[in-house]
């Protein structure tokens, strides 16, 4: 796994699709009082144990027996809509239980509640996160859950995976922060530059002078590193503002490197901060890109890509086929 110096996260490869921060430990989990996977594994393991010895009780009556495993196959099955096991509330149990809990605990315990939907959870965590500062840690448990909430295709679970991140690099939500990590942006150590254009994206994204951690990411696009600027492209995505789309759309078009153009491709469409409403906005240039017959091959594939995720429409790669569905639909 190719890392940078400090930094956890992943070096991506040019593979369309979320970029997941990785981490150089391999993943692990040791079961704890409040390990949400384990319990629920156990739950699991206990209910299908249960119906299959009652398949086995019922047996002699073979209409029973049919009935009861029709019933858990439903459930044993892929297809069909989600099946809620249980309401996706946190118990009154389960928050006595986290002011005792270790500040690592409760980060685990929230964010795997956040990225299950539970309500309450990310409140949880906005009201404890400033209080982990420093007291938390990106151990193999905790990273995981960075990177599926990362994942999410809800925004708010994504923020609550930033929130931690900043809390177990003792990151303060300041101008000051801004500062530190726009001089490392511009050091002569690779690994500090990208670190400092990540934390940017990050804070920005929290609402940290997002202006001026635009004009940072924007100015090292033009960075003769390839990887420097990829990871320009990757602190643009996260910051998620307006004005992130455009510089996103000419990296995408322009760069060099096929690496920075995926990177850029899977900002605009799947990574990052951006709304669902601002990466329609994209597509209008998108299509426009089909029509420049001077586009690589890869990256022709990588806006049909893109367009496919924007948009969920399971249309053929054919650039009259889009033109007409967004003139269908455009107001």
């Amino acid at each position: 796994m190719n890392t940078w110096g400090s930094d956890p996260r992943q070096k991506p490869t040019p593979d369309y699709g979320t970029l997941g921060p990785g981490s150089d430990l391999q993943p692990g989990r040791q079961a704890s009082p409040l390990d949400p996977q384990q319990v629920r594994l156990r739950a699991i393991s206990a209910a299908i144990v249960g119906v299959l010895v009652a398949l086995v009780v019922v047996a002699a009556n073979g209409s029973v027996a049919k009935a009861a495993w029709q019933q858990i196959s439903e459930y044993l099955s892929l297809h069909g809509k989600p099946e809620p096991a249980s309401p996706a509330v946190m118990s009154e149990h389960e928050l006595e239980k986290l002011d005792s809990a270790s500040p690592q605990s409760q980060a685990q315990l929230l964010l795997e509640r956040a990225i299950n939907h539970y309500d309450g959870a990310n409140d949880q965590i906005a009201a404890r996160v400033d209080r982990w500062r420093g007291k938390i840690k990106l151990n193999p448990q905790l990273n995981s859950l960075f990177t599926t909430a990362l994942n999410s295709n809800d925004l708010r679970v994504r923020a609550a995976a930033i929130e931690i991140d900043l809390a177990a690099y003792n990151v303060a939500k300041a101008s000051a922060s801004v500062d530190r990590f726009a001089q490392q942006a511009d050091s002569t150590e690779k690994s500090t530059r990208v670190w400092g254009l990540w934390m940017l994206g990050l804070l920005g994204s929290r609402g940290v002078e997002p202006e001026r951690a635009s004009e940072i990411l924007v100015s090292h696009l033009q960075d003769p590193d390839a990887d420097i600027r990829m990871w320009a492209v990757e602190g643009l995505s996260y910051l998620g503002t307006d004005d992130s789309i455009a510089p996103l759309l000419k990296t995408f078009h322009d760069d060099a490197s096929p690496v920075v153009r995926e990177r850029a491709a899977c900002g605009l469409a799947q990574s990052g901060m951006l709304s669902q409403d601002q990466r329609r906005t994209a597509v209008p240039q998108l299509l426009d890109f089909l029509d420049d017959s001077s586009l690589e091959a890869n990256t022709r594939a990588w806006v049909y890509h893109a367009l496919h995720d924007i948009t969920g429409q399971n249309l053929p790669n054919d650039p009259a086929a889009w033109r007409s569905w967004y003139n269908s639909t455009a107001r």
